[in-house]
């Protein structure tokens, strides 16, 4: 749906999605393989995911204070890629307490080192395709906070109040 919200703010609206890309670039795709190439151990993974889970804490957060309607829309919109992404984080730690656990029952360490790297490189590629999911669609939204517009689905979930202006 499109509005015509003024100048600043669909400059203050681009600025969730913003915070969102750098956090996912920073975060996910720098941050995630520095610690993994430190060979630091997996609990090393939860630098990242403490920095990740700070910024979206904090979108959730800023989605939910009073402001400019058509900005706080963007803030939520912001939010709902931070759902998905938590759904990415889910789906790799269940992978990886299924790696652990299948590297528990090999009777050789040798092969339980093995399945272990293997396995955990393959539970981390849920994360890595939602964050590339997620910030295509964060790009997109960041046209959309430019253009003036929100999804349909957020407008009938969060209605312009009467008195506000986009």
């Amino acid at each position: 749906m499109r509005f015509n919200p003024s100048p600043e703010a669909r400059r203050l609206a681009q600025s969730p999605h913003n915070l969102f890309i750098v956090g996912l670039f920073a975060f996910d795709l720098f941050m995630t393989p520095a610690v993994l190439a430190m060979k630091l151990g997996m609990v090393s993974l939860l630098i990242p995911l403490l920095f990740s889970g700070t910024l979206m804490a904090y979108i959730n957060w800023r989605g939910k204070q009073d402001g400019v309607w058509f900005v706080q829309m963007h803030w939520r919109l912001a939010w709902t890629r931070c759902r998905i992404l938590i759904i990415g984080y889910a789906v790799s730690a269940a992978l990886i307490l299924v790696a652990w656990l299948i590297s528990q029952v090999s009777s050789d360490p040798h092969m339980a080192s093995i399945m272990w790297t293997a396995l955990t490189r393959i539970a981390l590629m849920p994360t890595l395709i939602i964050v590339l999911v997620t910030s295509v669609m964060a790009f997109s939204a960041f046209s959309m906070a430019q253009k003036g517009e929100l999804p349909d689905k957020l407008v009938a979930k969060f209605p312009q109040p009467e008195t506000a202006q986009a």
